[in-house]
């Protein structure tokens, strides 16, 4: 059995080894800050620690990575990262917004950096633990940290997301871990297709947005010409309110159009500021 706990300082991690903790994780809250990071790095250095650093707080891949990195540079080999969701001002079903693309960013920066996920964290309640789980494992993460306890409903902190061990036992029997590719030749040529299939439409949409920002830029013009702002509010939200509904008609989650769309909202509107300030 390894025994593990959360450092928050030095003297923290300096009580960590001398007790000889085996694994020890860094919370969200100390990720944030690259001063505490160091120093727990310097306390720690040069050990056979297992170390795991949690994302930080926001959705920012390169303070995370530069967490795991000073750990890297105190000469700590056992290195992994910990997923536990990132804060949002935007209200979701999840208590911390998983952003999976953050995580599969790092893993592909990465690619031996073992990743857990912190379903616990990310859903905020225990009724969604199941499904956040078997997403990260058919992302590959490679293990989860799941909290537990014999009566979740009294528990002292997070009572909301934590599951008897009747129920982690449950959840760990119910889950499938799915191979890495596909072996049979009928599956792997209809794979094949299917994929043949992706490559062409995502080449049909940059086409189309490149179609999209020629007609952005010949309204650049135009707001030029006339002394016009960039940011039409009006016009964005009647935009955006639009795409939303058709979206939700063809099965697309409000969500994802939004995301989509204000990325295009983004690169137009600086197209149109290349124009406007030439």
């Amino acid at each position: 059995m390894l025994t593990t706990v959360e450092v928050a300082n030095a003297q923290h991690a300096k009580l960590a080894v001398e007790f000889d903790i085996d694994i020890i994780w860094i919370g969200a809250r100390t990720t944030v800050n690259p001063f505490a990071v160091q120093e727990i790095a310097d306390a720690i250095q040069g050990t056979d620690k297992i170390v795991l650093v949690k994302n930080p707080i926001n959705p920012d891949l390169e303070l995370w990575i530069g967490a795991i990195e000073r750990f890297h540079k105190a000469g700590i080999k056992n290195l992994g990262a910990i997923h536990r969701g990132f804060s949002s001002f935007k209200k979701t079903k999840y208590r911390n917004s998983p952003q999976w693309q953050i995580p599969i960013d790092l893993k592909n920066r990465f690619p031996t950096l073992p990743i857990i996920c912190d379903p616990s964290h990310i859903c905020g309640n225990r009724d969604t633990i199941f499904d956040v789980s078997q997403k990260a494992l058919d992302l590959k993460f490679e293990g989860l940290m799941i909290e537990t306890h014999r009566d979740p409903d009294n528990a002292w902190s997070d009572a909301k997301q934590q599951i008897t061990p009747s129920r982690l036992q449950e959840i760990t029997e119910d889950l499938r871990v799915r191979k890495d590719r596909v072996d049979e030749k009928d599956s792997l040529k209809k794979l094949t297709d299917l994929r043949q299939e992706i490559n062409l439409l995502d080449h049909q949409l940059i086409e189309l947005l490149a179609d999209r920002m020629d007609v952005v830029e010949n309204i650049g013009k135009v707001k030029k010409e006339s002394n016009v702002a960039i940011l039409q509010r009006s016009r964005w939200q009647e935009v955006i309110q639009k795409m939303i509904s058709e979206g939700s008609e063809k099965a697309l989650s409000a969500d994802f159009v939004e995301k989509v769309f204000k990325a295009i909202h983004q690169e137009s509107i600086q197209h149109q500021e290349k124009i406007i300030n030439s």
